[in-house]
């Protein structure tokens, strides 16, 4: 559910970076039995000097261990919507759902509940209109704790002053709805380098470690194709094998699309290269080794 707030926005004088975290949590629990949804978000790679994570470009950030879950908070006011997000961070390893809220104010309560039980949260996926209040609001309050935690605006809003605001505010990353799973993983999987950049030893920060820091954060454009590939072509081979339920080989897609076999192999290997795709070895099957296809 998108909410376009009218009005002139001005968080000239907010706090830090934005983060709004909606917890589907209800009575300690994560609420289930959503359906599915969109998603979306916004990319930044600017930080503001007031916001924590200040504190992290001098080393003085939590430390982000290989095997410690990073725990996700969800701000979105759409059931269903928020029910997807959880769906799609229990399937990137290394992640866990800490709650879900649907309105801003839950999403501050619940932040301040589990940062005061000892399980505080890592990442904020956060919607920028929501029915209570709005999402820079929300990333402000957030940040104004001073918990190490980073967010990230998964919504609709593509207001230009909207994104320059959640930029200034310390929004760490920018998924605009919708958005693929594979998006969706990727910006959870680049937070996660970006946090590991900024921890060791030392309570100083090295020119490398920001740059790589900061570099694990943007992702590779894909709105050019390779030379050859065709956008069309491309969403056809897309929806054949998503919409597959089991795993397809180019044979089996190009006698569904009346393609070539080696035409369809070469979108169907972008796929694999682009991690929307997983490609792995037939078994069984006479003649020469044949391989598969199947959605991520």
């Amino acid at each position: 559910m998108t909410h376009n707030t009218p009005g002139r926005l001005d968080w000239s004088s907010g706090a830090g970076a934005f983060g709004l975290r909606r917890v589907l949590v209800r009575c300690g629990g994560v609420s289930r039995g959503l359906g599915g949804g969109g998603v979306g978000g916004i990319e930044v790679d600017v930080f503001d000097v007031k916001s924590p994570k200040t504190a992290s470009l001098h080393g003085l950030g939590t430390h982000v261990s290989d095997d410690a879950a990073l725990r996700v908070l969800i701000v979105e006011d759409d059931p269903m919507t928020a029910q997807a997000h959880a769906d799609f961070v229990d399937r990137v390893p290394g992640f866990e759902v800490a709650g879900t809220c649907l309105g801003g104010h839950e999403a501050i309560e619940r932040f301040d509940e589990l940062a005061a039980a000892g399980s505080p949260v890592d990442i904020v996926l956060l919607d920028m209109n929501l029915t209570d209040s709005h999402g820079l609001e929300v990333a402000g309050r957030l940040n104004s704790r001073g918990q190490d935690v980073d967010i990230i605006a998964i919504t609709a809003v593509r207001h230009l002053q909207v994104i320059r605001s959640a930029i200034s505010s310390g929004i760490t990353q920018y998924l605009i709805k919708p958005f693929t799973f594979a998006a969706f993983k990727e910006k959870l999987e680049n937070q996660r380098e970006f946090r590991r950049g900024l921890t060791g030893s030392g309570s100083l920060a090295t020119q490398a470690s920001v740059d790589n820091a900061l570099s694990a954060l943007r992702s590779v454009s894909s709105t050019t194709l390779p030379k050859g590939l065709i956008a069309e072509t491309l969403d056809a081979v897309s929806a054949f094998v998503r919409d597959s339920a089991v795993p397809v080989s180019a044979t089996e897609v190009g006698q569904g699309l009346d393609l070539s076999r080696v035409t369809v192999r070469r979108y169907l290997e972008h796929l694999v290269s682009t991690k929307q795709a997983i490609k792995q070895p037939r078994h069984g099957t006479p003649g020469r080794p044949e391989y598969e296809y199947r959605w991520v």
